[in-house]
């Protein structure tokens, strides 16, 4: 029996989700208003960062079980900045703060900035719903 190969790495779904987070940046620049597209679109930034945030452990882990400590610890630090900057939008859609919005998209900027794009490949049903999905998952207020 031959070796199994994960095509579907972390890398690789890290990758694809930056360029998705790359695209939306690119596609929010284009609005002038704070309509329902933009907030499915800036919550979809939210569950990227999350998803990207959640492979990082697991790569990491698996680094360090083949004793690489020094690159698992360069990994969760080069990439500490998702999780900060997911939980960052999220308070920003439950406060209903969206003038902060173009000072969140100037901070992920540099993050995306080496990911060319030449060509808008995600479609609008990405991010459709995801505004619904992210309140839906808000932690109940304090009474």
């Amino acid at each position: 029996m031959g070796r199994v190969i994960n095509t579907e790495s972390t890398a690789k779904q890290r990758n694809q989700l930056m360029r998705t987070i790359a695209e939306v940046l690119r596609r929010l620049s284009q609005k002038t208003d704070i309509d329902a597209e933009v907030k499915d679109m800036v919550s979809l930034l939210v569950f990227c960062l999350h998803e990207i945030d959640a492979g990082i452990d697991g790569s990491a882990e698996a680094w360090e079980k083949r004793d690489y400590w020094l690159k698992a610890d360069e990994l969760r630090q080069r990439w500490s900045w998702t999780s900060r900057m997911a939980d960052e939008i999220q308070n920003m859609v439950f406060e209903d703060q969206w003038q902060q919005m173009p000072q969140i998209i100037a901070q992920l900027l540099p993050y995306v900035s080496d990911i060319k794009i030449n060509k808008l490949t995600r479609k609008e049903d990405v991010w459709q719903g995801s505004y619904v999905r992210l309140m839906r998952e808000r932690p109940p207020r304090d009474a």
